[in-house]
Parts: structure tokens; sequence; C-alpha cells
């Protein structure tokens, strides 16, 4: 690592990295990828950690909640996104009802997804009844991200997308399971939508880093949907969540240069005699 803390200088970021960028106080940044070239632009960007996210689900297939999506389409996208990373640490979500059952059936299915995409580790939604599957997996050599606070595969259970952890019994709860997946072996938690002074608690009181995603500033990282934070998304679904700061409008700069596209074919303007054989 270099003197500078809000630079890493390393060849490749690890959960090891990782940790030490929390003892340091450097914080942590990942975004989502679903394809190549997001991937390898994230990755010279210097992204430290991507995630092939179960938001795959909504912003690529189009579906309401993240339920829908296949532990199969997830190894097709991580594989793509790990072809395209060199340097930036890899995670796949697995996928609804792919570690839920048993933990035998955790094991199989994360080891399938580590063997064949060749990421670097799984996240996981759950807290205290995941701790002896995240244990073994861990055992045997799978690293694992816990999810707290808000889960979206929970969405059917909870019946909104509002806040987590408002209430005491819940934020409670909610620092217990932190607790119970760390020392399950779990190398950092996601914790979602939850409000920023329950962020800093659990921050705190946690030896492994945390990452943020409407979780506050104090959270040792920050994640968002790269989509989201593009402004690439659908024109007809409502506004985006208090925690995603938009850092372009894409969706219509896209449409804007399709609808020019449309005119100069229209108009005959394209293509021009330099842009002809």
């Amino acid at each position: 690592m270099t003197t500078s803390k809000n630079i890493i200088d390393v060849k490749n970021i690890t959960t090891k990295v990782l940790q030490a960028m929390k003892d340091k106080g450097i914080k942590i940044t990942m975004l989502t990828a679903y394809d190549y070239l997001t991937a390898k632009l994230l990755d010279l960007a210097g992204i430290d950690v991507i995630l092939i996210g179960d938001s795959l689900s909504n912003v690529i297939q189009g579906n309401e909640t993240t339920l829908p999506v296949t532990l199969e389409e997830m190894i097709y996208h991580t594989k793509i996104v790990r072809r395209a990373v060199k340097k930036a640490f890899v995670v796949a979500d697995m996928t609804f009802m792919s570690y839920q059952v048993g933990v035998t059936e955790a094991i199989i299915n994360c080891g399938r997804v580590m063997k064949e995409t060749g990421c670097d580790a799984v996240k996981m939604e759950g807290g205290a009844y995941l701790a002896e599957t995240v244990r073994r997996l861990v055992e045997i050599g799978i690293p694992v991200m816990g999810h707290l606070g808000l889960m979206p595969q929970s969405i059917n259970k909870y019946g909104s997308y509002k806040t987590r952890g408002e209430d005491k019994e819940e934020a409670e709860q909610i620092l217990k399971d932190a607790l119970i997946l760390e020392k399950a072996g779990a190398f950092a938690i996601v914790l979602e939508k939850i409000p920023a002074s329950l962020g800093k608690k659990v921050t705190k009181r946690l030896k492994i880093p945390t990452i943020g995603i409407g979780a506050g500033p104090y959270c040792d990282g920050q994640v968002l949907v790269t989509h989201d934070m593009l402004g690439w998304v659908d024109p007809d679904k409502h506004a985006m969540p208090r925690f995603v700061r938009k850092y372009m409008n894409l969706s219509d700069d896209m449409k804007n240069a399709f609808q020019r596209f449309i005119k100069d074919v229209r108009t005959n303007k394209f293509p021009s005699k330099k842009e002809s054989y």
C-alpha cells in the first residue's frame, strides 16, 4: 500500500487488502457489472470490488424483483465479468433458493459458482440462520460476503422496500446478526437501507468491513447499482431511492443518440460519402 490515505497500490484486490483498507481508514468502492465492457471500464477506473448482483434480474432482465434470476444466469454473467477484470475483487451474488435450503446444497452451489466463473467470493442475504453455512463455506475456502438490513430476496416477507432497523428491536437484531456473521467467518457485510446511526454502530462494532447502500456515510465502503448511478434506467419506472446519486443521465443521452440516428437515416444524411466504400 502507498502512504496516501485514499489510494491503494496493489496488483490485485483480495480479502486481505479489503481488511487492510478498513484498518487504515481507506474507503472501499464497489459497483455492479453484468457484462464485459462495463466490467472492464470499472476495473480500468480503479474500482475495488465488482459485484455481479442479483439486481441483474431488474436492470438486465426487466423483472420487478430479484427473485426470478437463476443460478445458471448468474454463472453466465459472472463468467463474462471475470473475463474482463484484472485487478478488482469480483463477487457473485447467490440467487434466491440457491443457498437457503441447507448447508450441503449451499456448498454445492457456491462451489459451482466459484469453480465455473473464477470469481473471488460469493454474497448471500441473511443473518443468524446462515451462520453454519458461512462457517462451512469459509472452512472449505469459499469467501463469503454477508448482506443485512433490507434484503431484496425477502421482499415478499417485508411487503415493501421501506427502511429496515428503524425500531429498536430490529436494529438490535441487525447488529446481532452482523456479529454472528463475522464470527462465522464472513470477510465483509453489505448493509442496505438502514438508518445512518445504525450503519455507524455496526461498522464500529465489527472488525470486518461494512459496505453501505443507503446505510449512511460511516460504513467502510459504499456500493451502488451501476445502472442507477449512471442514470441508465427505465424511463417508465418511478424515481430512484434517496440513496442513489446519479452521476449521469445516460438514458436521456442514449435516447437522444438513437433519435439522431433515426433522423439521419430517414433524411439520407447517414451514411455520408466519407462513411461509404
